[in-house]
């Protein structure tokens, strides 16, 4: 069986940066760990911006300059970037949701099955995690609990109840 996991925007900013929260710093270790026993292949996000972040619809509606490409705050947490081989994919993505990552996901033939960790389960998860299931109705697309964390615990929780509705799996 063909498997997939991807591990969604683990960047500095996000943990313990400029949108750092104590949530999404107490998951590091469990991401980790799916990722080092994960017996298939392994992708990631990042979330990327430029100078012109406050320019953008997103920038008008989130305020906090955030993974601007080749910060500090962009790069995969110390944790995760170790485990990185030069084979693993990264997607770059300036929107939530990564376009070419469903590209590339339904590519393969034989995929089976794709699961997602990360974050932010409210935003940046449960986007991917749509547009895979949009691009691949037939494929199992599951959200590991625990390595996952929201911008509040409260949207975490509603995006794991919104992601059950939609046939995504939550273990």
């Amino acid at each position: 069986m063909k498997k997939v996991l991807v591990v969604v925007d683990m960047q500095k900013d996000f943990i313990d940066g400029a949108l750092g929260t104590k949530e999404a710093a107490a998951i590091v270790d469990n991401v980790a760990e799916a990722v080092k026993s994960f017996d298939g292949e392994v992708v990631f996000t990042r979330d990327t911006h430029f100078e012109n972040y406050m320019e953008t619809q997103e920038g008008k509606n989130l305020p906090v300059p955030h993974c601007i490409k080749d910060t500090d705050g962009w790069q995969l947490d110390r944790k995760l970037e170790v485990l990185k081989t030069d084979e693993m994919k990264v997607f770059d993505k300036l929107t939530f949701g990564s376009v070419e990552l469903a590209a590339y996901l339904k590519e393969n033939q034989e995929l089976e099955q794709v699961t997602l960790v990360g974050l932010c389960t409210d935003i940046c998860v449960i986007s991917n995690a749509l547009l895979i299931k949009a691009n691949l109705p037939e494929v199992e697309i599951r959200v590991i609990e625990k390595c996952c964390a929201g911008v509040t615990p409260q949207s975490h929780a509603n995006a794991l109840e919104a992601m059950k509705m939609c046939q995504i799996q939550i273990v």
